[in-house]
């Protein structure tokens, strides 16, 4: 048997084909693209929904006129057919038709257009390179995924529910009346001229109008949850009254943005509903001119007044409708303009998947600047590096040197400038980047935590891992003692504990071995080391340095380290300066050339890199007059 379910006729999560266009009725044809089926049924419903409109004003008539054909006596006796179809119309048949037609927005459109539409902006804006979120808000950006997907929902549902129910009312209407006289049809079709030239006057406003504001509630959004993000730093510095008038300006421009789209959109519903009442005069009068001349009935004039009157209501509607369509539009405008520029790193056309390394990594001539001509402030220059599998190397340098840019390209989270980087001999740019990305651990000095359970985010290195892999993965990180003894504010405990936004409920140290426990589980070949302890106390940065050595053997690491302690052990040390390799060798042997790292060992305090070096000599000259 086979069983109809309205709730399934569009798949709400069916991905997108290809990339968004960025023109309007591509870009909505990119995002409906699957759900026609559906939206074609909820349409034929709302046609048949405004046929009924007209078919009930058509039987009124038809009822006055016997009524008024019959005498009082004879009247149910010569009219049984036509009462029981007037009866059966609107205590059965209509309701059936409306309800199958709210059955049709409610259940085939509602549940799942949004869903279809922000499951491929979502999949698109996740694809999108690092700069892309560097160069906006988090907040700004979710907002405008919603807000697109909400637009384009309601542009569809607006579409069905009204302009295919109007229209089929309006040609319904006009079949009418050219049956009782064409003059009325010539009226509908003049009234309905006006009608349309008000709406192409008002309506491209109104879009204007509605992106601007959409772009202006956005930026509100953005603001605020930069703001929030970043509460304690707020707090610190005791800059609430500050973020309070950044947010009120950013407020303040949505609210003239609302006033600008209320004054369009409310002269426009003012001129609207003047039009609407010229209808049923100028109907409702000639039926009654015509009655008089014997060229119509009074059922004649019950139904166009019934018509005009259904018409004249439903203009107001109609045009609240149209208001909300074009102010969609408008801010699905706007939401293309920011979600759908192209990626700016993709997979290679024919890119193969990486499968599990040895860990050889060849820096093959690099150069990279972030977009600028020179190689200050983290950029590279002709870096030539090669790293043997299951080689250690320590890559230390000042703040701008290179060193996180260094891992980056290898992660290939940016594209070289020149040169190439191998892995296992495969250049990073023809294998894709989720494959390439599986065979690298990392652990960085910014922790990146979900406000998610423990357990899940451990689990983020191997979301297939056994529980006791994940408690093991835990241990060794020296992270299981404080995760057993958490708890959150809804009462779950240990490993169920969630974390918070950004892991604020732990601290530093206690984020870094989470992250530490995540990068043992991944295992993988390659790991790379950005202050991976940079957070921990002596004591623990004690337990876990012989943890890193256990999880380091038979892998090819990279580790960062300002505290040079740290990679002292490491089978090689790689000294950048601008972007440049400027001295390479073991621990002992870069002490022995007394260059710029055994420069940096002499002026370490407590083990750590002091990157400013006129800063450095200040602390030296400060620390010899307090010897």
């Amino acid at each position: 048997m086979i069983r109809l379910d309205p709730a399934r006729m569009i798949h709400a999560f069916r991905p997108a084909e290809g990339p968004p266009p960025r023109t309007l009725l591509k870009f909505f044809g990119w995002c409906l693209n699957g759900a026609w089926g559906g939206l074609a049924v909820a349409s034929a419903t709302a046609v048949i929904s405004g046929t009924a409109e007209v078919i009930a004003a058509v039987l009124l008539g038809s009822v006055v006129d016997a009524v008024t054909a019959s005498t009082p006596e004879r009247v149910l006796a010569d009219n049984v057919v036509l009462i029981a179809a007037f009866v059966g119309f609107y205590l059965l048949l209509r309701p059936v038709i409306f309800g199958l037609s709210t059955i049709s927005s409610n259940l085939i459109i509602g549940p799942n257009v949004l869903p279809l539409v922000l499951s491929r902006l979502h999949r698109w804006t996740m694809g999108q390179a690092v700069t892309f979120f560097d160069n906006d808000f988090a907040g700004r950006i979710a907002q405008k995924q919603m807000q697109t997907a909400r637009a384009v929902t309601d542009v569809a549902s607006e579409i069905v529910n009204t302009v295919a129910f109007a229209l089929a009312s309006i040609i319904g209407s006009a079949l009418f009346l050219i049956s009782v006289d064409g003059w009325g049809a010539l009226v509908l079709i003049l009234w309905l001229g006006v009608y349309l030239a008000l709406i192409r006057f008002f309506l491209p406003r109104i879009r204007g109008r509605s992106a601007s504001r959409a772009s202006a509630r956005a930026m509100v959004t953005g603001q605020v949850v930069d703001t929030i993000t970043n509460i304690k730093t707020v707090k610190l510095f005791a800059h609430a009254e500050y973020e309070d008038q950044a947010a009120l300006s950013a407020m303040s421009r949505f609210r003239q943005r609302a006033v600008d789209f209320g004054m369009t959109s409310s002269l426009f519903r003012v001129s609207l509903m003047f039009v609407s009442g010229v209808l049923p005069v100028v109907l409702i009068g000639g039926s009654v001119l015509l009655w008089r001349q014997g060229q119509a009935t009074a059922g004649d004039i019950a139904a166009a007044g019934a018509i005009s009157m259904r018409l004249s209501q439903m203009t107001g509607w109609v045009s609240m409708s149209l208001m909300s369509i074009w102010g969609s539009v408008g801010e699905v405008e706007d939401g293309m303009e920011t979600l759908s520029p192209p990626h700016a790193l993709t997979d290679r056309k024919g890119a193969v998947d990486l499968t599990r390394v040895k860990g050889r990594v060849d820096f093959d001539h690099v150069s990279f600047a972030y977009g600028r001509d020179d190689v200050l402030g983290g950029g590279l220059d002709d870096v030539d590096l090669h790293i043997r599998p299951g080689e250690r190397v320590g890559i230390v340098g000042a703040s701008g040197a290179g060193k996180s840019t260094l891992v980056a390209l290898l992660l290939r989270l940016y594209d070289v400038s020149k040169g190439r980087i191998l892995v296992d001999g495969h250049d990073v740019r023809d294998v894709t980047q989720h494959s390439l990305r599986r065979q690298i651990g990392m652990v960085t000095q910014e922790t990146a935590m979900f406000n998610r359970s423990a357990r899940d985010n451990i689990l983020y290195g191997r979301p297939d891992a056994t529980e006791a892999e994940v408690i093991a993965a835990a241990k060794a990180a020296e992270a299981h003692e404080f995760i057993i003894t958490m708890q959150d504010h809804t009462g779950r405990r240990g490993y169920d504990a969630h974390l918070g936004e950004r892991g604020v409920k732990l601290s530093g140290g206690q984020r870094q071995r989470i992250a530490l426990a995540r990068a043992f589980l991944k295992d993988a070949p390659i790991l790379v080391l950005d202050e991976a302890t940079s957070a921990l106390d002596s004591e623990v940065e004690a337990a876990i340095q012989s943890a890193l050595e256990r999880v380091m053997t038979g892998k090819t690491v990279l580790a960062i380290a300002h505290r040079l302690s740290t990679i002292a052990e490491m089978d090689r040390i790689i000294v950048l300066d601008r972007g440049r390799i400027v001295e390479q060798g073991s621990h002992d042997e870069l002490l022995a050339r007394n260059g710029l790292y055994a420069r940096y060992w002499s002026r370490q305090s407590g083990g750590r890199l002091v990157t400013d070096d006129h800063d450095a000599d200040a602390r030296d000259d400060a620390a010899a007059a307090a010897g």
